[in-house]
């Protein structure tokens, strides 16, 4: 078979820190006779095999499917900005001085020693993808984002919304997350960045915000509110020649919206709703609707329910991506792996006891209870699934549950260093037990940073690809709900209908297999048969 993907070499202005790759590099070739590159795109044909499984009392009739699909990816990457709310917050400034540091490739000192500019932390940037076997059959992983073109984040324009009207080197050193020596060089690429102007509606955060708040919409009409941040996107676009625009909310924790028929359970209700200024309508569904109006991706990196059934189906309509919620960083991504690890293994946890304290202003806020109810609401959901997937150690005799109690307390003396303990207590045959207690301190900001960094990414890229059934003419785009995202969100947003995946793994492993597919190679094959047969 002759090679079919050839090495791209799309370019990029960008300056690149040292062993990161530009925008639109891979250094994969493929030789494959299921892809193929036809002027910009590459076009590719794959077997999605599952299987149909009926349940009848304990038997269970399994019955193998394949259907073949044909992916079209766009090999241009566009040029992205990216506008985030909650702009002047740690995460906003603490992403802006990272992509400045590396796109300047600023490096600093800090008590240990030189440090080099890096985005450690960003499964995009950082991580890589098994590929397959060399020939003494070793696996071989190249880097994630160089198996096809994707944004670098080295690329972002970057722009939103806050409260407070602070700049970004103001708001960089209040947050109090980076080393002096790099604040004091990234300071003069921040000063300029000033946030516009955000929605505030006092009812949805801590009472205890409502000081820095100096930098609003005015009024109170809420529909007028949709529009100017609709102007705000189109005239960000325009002003920067950009492609492409994302919005990513990594604003304060509201408190959930009360879901009311007639309100915002229709696309319809909603948009009624808003024009009406009913009070349940969120400064974050405010955004997400104004996104969804301008047909570009929303993300919500906070755990309230933004996404009412309105805004879902008004993406729908809309043809929009939506994606979230909730950064899935330090406490909850641990959880995510060790309860699907004790699950898996036959083991039968019981209770697990979340604690954590921290010190920045997201800590501050949660100290408010309706804000801390959805901070708690989207931390108990993560070991759902994999409760769901046992029935031999969780069912109407045993029980169906695990005893979740979660515990966030505001600390400021720790500042941005979440401090977070966890006891998984767990049943073991003929009445044994074991209790797994782990102690985590970790900076805040700094884990969640890289975690917007691919979200972004990987919107960006998701609204590059389409697919069709073999046999069909016309290409579509993914579902609105942009459930792919899941692994870097504790509460992920699903289709109507559709159960979430919250276990990492498979999270992750779904990432992969999509990759792979597009580039005309089947899902990732740990069998190992090369060691296992003589």
């Amino acid at each position: 078979m002759a090679p079919t993907i050839n090495e791209y070499s799309a370019s990029s202005d960008a300056q690149t820190s040292p062993g990161f790759g530009k925008s639109g590099k891979t250094s994969v070739t493929v030789l494959s006779d299921k892809a193929t590159v036809q002027g910009d795109s590459l076009l590719s044909t794959y077997t999605y095999q599952n299987a149909i499984v009926e349940n009848n009392n304990g038997q269970y009739t399994v019955k193998p499917t394949e259907v073949e699909y044909e992916f079209k990816l766009d090999l241009n990457v566009p040029k992205t900005g990216l506008l985030l709310v909650g702009l002047g917050g740690n995460n906003g400034s603490t992403l802006t001085a990272a992509v400045n540091a590396n796109r300047h490739n600023i490096s600093f000192h800090n008590k240990n020693g030189l440090v080099e500019p890096n985005y450690f932390g960003s499964v995009t940037q950082a991580a890589t993808i098994k590929l397959g076997v060399d020939a003494e059959g070793k696996d071989v992983y190249a880097p994630f984002n160089e198996l096809v073109p994707m944004l670098h984040p080295n690329d972002f324009v970057i722009g939103g919304w806050d409260i407070n009207k602070a700049n970004l080197k103001e708001a960089m050193a209040r947050s109090k997350v980076l080393e002096y020596d790099l604040q004091r060089q990234v300071g003069k690429y921040l000063e300029p960045i000033v946030p516009l102007p955000s929605v505030y509606y006092p009812d949805f955060i801590a009472a205890n915000q409502e000081e820095r708040a100096d930098n609003v919409i005015p009024g109170t009409d809420k529909w007028a509110h949709v529009e100017h941040i609709r102007k705000d996107i189109r005239d960000f676009k325009e002003k920067n020649d950009l492609d492409h625009v994302i919005v990513l909310w990594t604003a304060n924790t509201e408190r959930y919206a009360s879901l009311i028929p007639g309100v915002n359970d229709t696309a319809d209700n909603l948009l009624k709703s808003i024009k009406e200024s009913h009070e349940e309508v969120s400064p974050s569904t405010i955004f997400a609707v104004a996104s969804i109006l301008e047909g570009i991706p929303y993300i919500n990196g906070s755990p309230q329910n933004t996404f009412v059934p309105g805004c879902i189906e008004l993406a729908e309509k809309n043809g929009a991506f939506i994606g979230g919620d909730d950064f899935k960083s330090g406490q909850t991504k641990l959880k995510s792996v060790l309860a699907q690890f004790l699950v898996d293994a036959g083991i039968r946890p019981v209770s697990i006891a979340s604690y954590n304290h921290l010190g920045n202003n997201d800590g501050y806020n949660l100290s408010a209870p309706q804000q801390f109810r959805s901070k708690e609401i989207s931390k108990a959901s993560v070991v759902d699934d994999m409760i769901e997937s046992n029935q031999i150690l969780y069912n109407d005799k045993l029980g169906k549950k695990v005893d979740h109690c979660i515990v966030i307390k505001y600390v400021p003396a720790v500042g941005d260093s979440k401090v977070a303990m966890d006891e998984y207590h767990s049943e073991l045959m003929l009445g044994g037990h074991n209790t797994i207690s782990i102690h985590n301190v970790c900076e805040d900001s700094l884990l969640a940073t890289p975690l917007i960094i691919d979200l972004v990414v990987m919107a960006e890229f998701l609204s590059r690809v389409t697919y069709r059934k073999k046999g069909e003419e016309e290409y579509q785009k993914f579902h609105s709900v942009l459930s792919f995202l899941s692994y870097w969100l504790k509460a992920p947003l699903t289709r109507p209908g559709f159960d979430p995946i919250n276990g990492l793994n498979k999270q992750r492993a779904g990432l992969e297999n999509l990759l792979r597919a597009l580039v005309g190679l089947g899902p990732n094959n740990d069998l190992k048969l090369e060691e296992r047969l003589w």
